[in-house]
């Protein structure tokens, strides 16, 4: 086990795994707990998007601990038999905004989403546009394998205009809104909305918050 994953609760459960299958790139543990260890114990709402195999389900009910809610989304009917007391299994496109909406008017408040689905753009962009607004105004979105931007077969390629990579990248000057949107006009739920966005190997990670407009002062004696 490496110095990264010692100390850290979902490396340890993974790697320990006897239960169902889980499928995950080792880096992305260290990347989770940086972002999601303050929903521990807290009860929180968690929407996982790809059930695949359903171990996944139960590291997060292990991670977050009792009273949390998991949400799993799939395209695969079979999924349903992961469902249990604590955990939802809903099956439906990803890419289909009515069924995403769907998602909001019976889920009233998530507090994380862990989008790991088919991982084409249109599933991406699509579900982060209909989902990150719904999320609760301290909520985290991880959206995961963001090397198939890259890859054709997934819609994606180096630079190319419409993948997820591409599009994420203009959530930099969305958070930068407050410096270039004209003075009276709306600023979106980007620019309002968003803490911060953290770009990992495959994966990044948009933190939610609402934001006032930025603040500068001084404090202190001049010195010359």
């Amino acid at each position: 086990m490496s110095e990264e994953h010692r100390g850290n609760p979902l490396a340890r459960y993974f790697l320990s795994n006897r239960g169902r299958m889980i499928d995950k790139w080792h880096h992305y543990f260290e990347i989770y707990h940086r972002h999601l260890e303050r929903f521990r114990r807290r009860s929180p709402v968690v929407l996982e998007i790809g059930v695949f195999q359903g171990g996944s389900l139960q590291m997060w009910h292990d991670y977050f601990g009792k009273g949390a809610r998991v949400i799993g989304v799939d395209i695969n009917p079979r999924t349903r038999q992961f469902e249990d007391d604590s955990t939802t299994i809903l099956i439906g496109d990803q890419a289909d905004p009515a069924f995403l909406g769907d998602i909001r008017k019976r889920f009233a408040h998530i507090d994380v989403i862990v989008d790991d689905g088919g991982h084409t753009m249109a599933q991406q962009i699509t579900t982060f546009g209909e989902l990150y607004p719904h999320l609760q105004p301290r909520g985290v979105y991880i959206c995961e394998d963001l090397h198939t931007s890259y890859m054709p077969m997934y819609g994606g390629g180096l630079r190319r205009d419409g993948t997820f990579i591409e599009f994420s990248k203009h959530l930099i000057d969305a958070l930068h809104g407050w410096y270039y949107v004209a003075e009276g006009t709306e600023l979106d739920v980007y620019t309002a909305g968003t803490y911060g966005v953290s770009f990992y190997d495959s994966i990044v990670v948009i933190e939610k918050r609402a934001i006032s407009k930025p603040l500068l002062s001084q404090t202190g004696n001049r010195s010359y």
